[in-house]
C-alpha cells in the first residue's frame, strides 16, 4: 500500500487529524520566508505530543540549502526521523548530514518535462539518500506550488529508485489515485491540495486524500 506524506504542518490539530486518518509521514517546513514555515520550538511541541500517540508516523523536517550545523540542531530539538532537502544540496552534503544526524535523507528533484539534475549530479549520484521526492519545477518556489507535472517524466525510473520515491506537485483527492496507478511510487506527498489556506488543512480534503491514495 502506498505511503502518504502530509506536508506543511503548522498546527497540532491538523497533524493529529492526519495521523488519525492514516498518514505515514508528516512534513514540517523550516525554510524561512515560505508560507508554511514553522518555528522549531512549535514543531518540537507538536511532534512530542504526536509521538506519544502515533509512534509509527515518520516526522520529516524540510530544509533548503541550510547549514549542516543548523539542520543538526533542529533534528535534535524536534526529534525528527527524516530530513527532506529541497535545494541544490550535493551528494557530499547528504553524506555528511546523514553521518552527523543519523536520520534518513529524502532528496527532492524538480521535474520540468524531465527530471532536472543538480548541476552535473543526477539521481544515481545520491547514494546516501534513502528516498527521493519529485516535485514540479518553479523558478522561484521550492515546493507547494500546487501544480502537477507530467507523470510520464518518471517512466524511466528503475525499480529501486521508484520503490523509494514520493510523487508531489498538484496532487489532490481527485487525482491521487491516478497518480498511484500511473507512477506506482513508494509514496505520495501533498500540501496545498488538502488546504483551505496556506498552512491550514481542510479536514474533508485531508481524509479523502488519504483514503483515495490507499484504496488503490
Amino acid at each position: 500500500m502506498v505511503k502518504v506524506k502530509i506536508c506543511g504542518i503548522t498546527s497540532f490539530e491538523d497533524a493529529d487529524k492526519a495521523c488519525e486518518y492514516g498518514a505515514d509521514f508528516l512534513g514540517f517546513i523550516f525554510v524561512k520566508g515560505t508560507p508554511r514555515c514553522i518555528d522549531p520550538f512549535e514543531a518540537s511541541d507538536i511532534i512530542q505530543k504526536l509521538k506519544e500517540r502515533f509512534d509509527h508516523v515518520g516526522m520529516v523536517g524540510l530544509f533548503k540549502d541550510e547549514d549542516i550545523v543548523k539542520v543538526r540542531e533542529v533534528v535534535s530539538s524536534c526529534n525528527l526521523d527524516h530530513v527532506q532537502l529541497h535545494g541544490g544540496e550535493l551528494p557530499g552534503y547528504c553524506r555528511e548530514l546523514k553521518a552527523v544526524t543519523g536520520v534518513k535523507i529524502i532528496k527532492a528533484f524538480k521535474v520540468d518535462g524531465d527530471i532536472l539534475s543538480h548541476g552535473s549530479h543526477r539521481i544515481s549520484d545520491y547514494a546516501d539518500a534513502d528516498y527521493f521526492v519529485f516535485d514540479t519545477y518553479h523558478p522561484l518556489v521550492a515546493g507547494g506550488t500546487g501544480v502537477q507535472f507530467d507523470w510520464d517524466a518518471l517512466s524511466g525510473l528503475n525499480d529501486d529508485i521508484r520503490g523509494r520515491s514520493f510523487v508531489a506537485g498538484g496532487l489532490a483527492p481527485d487525482n491521487v489515485a491516478e497518480a498511484v496507478r500511473t507512477v506506482k511510487p513508494y509514496g505520495v506527498d501533498v500540501s496545498s491540495g488538502v488546504e483551505e489556506s496556506p498552512g491550514k488543512k481542510d479536514d474533508k480534503l485531508l481524509k479523502e486524500f488519504i483514503e483515495n491514495a490507499k484504496k488503490v
